[in-house]
């Protein structure tokens, strides 16, 4: 974890670093509400930390306007009913706090007909993306039909990329690895299939080998890469954007809250990166939608 991120999780009201005359030169946390943010990564009701209000008061200490959530279904092999049901605690929440969560639906690839169906049911709720674990990989025949949806609906698709903890990550071809689970070369692979696709490989901070992940990625600007984990890797947001460019990434903390805010003000960015990459950027993925964030 980077020094920012410790300051950040120390839950000490007035952070600063100290200069030479004992007065304070850098608050970070004022820093950090400088800049509107949407978090493109949120899980609610899928982890301890995930109630509702609790998601809140960390956006609300960090300065996150809007909070992208989805509960998705980490089991492979469950009926689609349970995954139009982990939809509708998505749907009542994010009516609830209706100026805060923004609702991303999740299907079982595997029930085609079904999950086209829920597409439909969702986005008539207001949802705006679709967000997928490991059912089947995304480059799988299954899940033609529902990229091409998203496509047709100008929409994101958030899949759960596998994170490659251990030696080397990547570089162990991924041998802890879901026999479904998407690694980088699914998305390239669906990513040159259909150019038009909107798609968000998820959380390089999670632990991954995130040069190897940027290195592949490079080329397919249709991927976008979002910055979620609890992994403060130094460099890693800053070889990111060398890599991938500034516009191809987004904010968000798959619930690791002060960690994904400080790696972004930790790196050597400039003002309009910052801007572009906890807000902007994402909000222009959604203005293709025909939802925007005012």
């Amino acid at each position: 974890m980077s020094a920012a991120g410790l300051m950040l999780g120390a839950g000490i009201p007035d952070f600063g670093l100290k200069n030479s005359s004992g007065t304070s030169s850098y608050d970070i946390m004022k820093e950090a509400m400088k800049y509107r943010k949407i978090d493109s990564h949120i899980h609610a009701n899928l982890f301890a930390d995930s109630d509702p209000e609790l998601l809140l008061d960390y956006a609300d200490r960090l300065g996150i306007q809007k909070l992208v959530i989805s509960r998705p279904i980490t089991e492979l092999d469950r009926p689609h009913q349970e995954f139009r049901d982990s939809n509708d605690i998505i749907i009542r929440v994010m009516k609830q706090y209706s100026d805060r969560f923004i609702g991303q639906f999740t299907v079982n690839p595997k029930y085609g007909k079904e999950s086209l169906e829920e597409i439909k049911r969702c986005v008539g709720q207001g949802m705006i993306g679709l967000k997928v674990y490991y059912q089947v990989k995304i480059n799988d025949k299954s899940f033609y039909p529902i990229i091409e949806k998203m496509i047709d609906l100008k929409m994101i698709t958030l899949m759960h990329a596998y994170c490659g903890l251990g030696r080397g990550g990547y570089r162990t071809k991924y041998g802890n690895a879901f026999p479904d689970e998407s690694v980088p070369e699914d998305f390239v692979d669906v990513a040159r299939r259909y150019p038009e696709a909107l798609l968000q490989f998820a959380h390089i901070g999670a632990g991954s080998d995130w040069e190897y992940e940027c290195k592949i990625l490079k080329d397919y600007p249709n991927i976008f890469v979002d910055v979620s984990g609890s992994n403060n890797e130094e460099n890693m947001i800053n070889f990111a954007v060398r890599c991938l460019g500034e516009d191809r990434l987004f904010f968000g903390s798959d619930n690791s809250y002060y960690q994904s805010v400080s790696k972004i003000l930790s790196a050597d960015l400039t003002e309009a990166q910052r801007k572009k990459i906890f807000f902007e950027n994402y909000n222009s993925i959604l203005r293709k939608g025909g939802y925007n964030v005012d």
